[in-house]
C-alpha cells in the first residue's frame, strides 16, 4: 500500500477521470463535518472527529468507496437496496458512471454526527 502525507498528495495519484467525484466527496464531507480533521488512515482519505476516525473514502478502480462505519451503512440498508447500490458491512460503493448520491451521503453523515452527539451525552 502506498503511503500519503495528506489528502492533497493522495489526490495526485487519483486517475484524472475519477478526480471530480473524489473531490466532490471531500468537499461534501468537509462542509458537513465542520469540526473534523483530515488525515490519511489505512491509505485512505479520512475525516477524524474528536480524535477518532469518523468516515473514510477512497478511489477504487470501478467506484468511489465510502466508509461511514457499519452503523452508517446498516441504518440506510433499505435505501441502498432501493437505489441498487453495492454495499457491505462498512462500505458503500458509488459507481463512477453515475452521479454521486450527495443527498444520501448527507443523510448518512448527519446520522453519524447525531450518533456521536448521543454517545457524548451518554458519557456526561
Amino acid at each position: 500500500m502506498k503511503t500519503y502525507k495528506n489528502i492533497d498528495s493522495y489526490l495526485k495519484d487519483v486517475p484524472k477521470e475519477f478526480l471530480p467525484k473524489v473531490k466532490e466527496m471531500r468537499a461534501l464531507a468537509n462542509a458537513l463535518i465542520t469540526k473534523g480533521e483530515e488525515s490519511i488512515k489505512y491509505g485512505m482519505p479520512t475525516i477524524e472527529l474528536n480524535g477518532k476516525n469518523f468516515i473514510h473514502y477512497a478511489s477504487m478502480k470501478s467506484h468511489l468507496g465510502f466508509y461511514p462505519t457499519p452503523s452508517g451503512v446498516m441504518a440506510f440498508e433499505d435505501e441502498l437496496k432501493k437505489k441498487g447500490l453495492s454495499y457491505s458491512k462498512g462500505c458503500i460503493r458509488f459507481p463512477y458512471d453515475k452521479p454521486l448520491q450527495t443527498v444520501l451521503i448527507k443523510k448518512i453523515i448527519k446520522f453519524r454526527l447525531a450518533e456521536i452527539k448521543a454517545k457524548i451525552k451518554q458519557t456526561k
